[in-house]
């Protein structure tokens, strides 16, 4: 719980994270539905991948924490499917690997507390 009497919901992802507070958007009507009853809290970083997010996974949920959240909602996936920049340097991650980084973070997060409820939304199919 995030504090006393208060539930605490993590939107953590990518762009369609960091824009859900959009007029109209996913995290906003959320946000609408569990007013007064849960704060709902926006980490989205636009462009970031799976590597990206699993760096950072101490930083933005780290486990000694007084309050933990009571669900996070992770999206990611887009950018890790994007096709492979030649140079090496685009924001492509391997399904293997993306797989392998989606498994961890489930498994950090779920190792915050075991009230804290997890759910991955991922792209659609092409």
């Amino acid at each position: 719980m995030a504090g006393p009497g208060r539930l605490q919901f993590v939107l953590f992802g990518s762009s369609i994270v960091q824009m859900s507070y959009n007029i109209g958007g996913w995290g906003a009507i959320l946000a609408d539905l569990y007013a007064r009853k849960a704060d709902i809290l926006v980490r989205g970083y636009s462009g970031w991948n799976s590597r990206m997010a699993l760096q950072v996974m101490d930083q933005v949920f780290p486990k000694d924490a007084i309050f933990q959240p009571s669900l996070v909602i992770v999206y990611f996936g887009g950018n890790d499917a994007m096709q492979p920049h030649p140079s090496g340097l685009g924001s492509h991650v391997p399904l293997p690997e993306y797989i392998e980084n989606m498994k961890n973070i489930g498994m950090h997060l779920k190792d915050l507390s075991e009230k804290t409820q997890v759910i991955f939304l991922t792209p659609a199919a092409c």
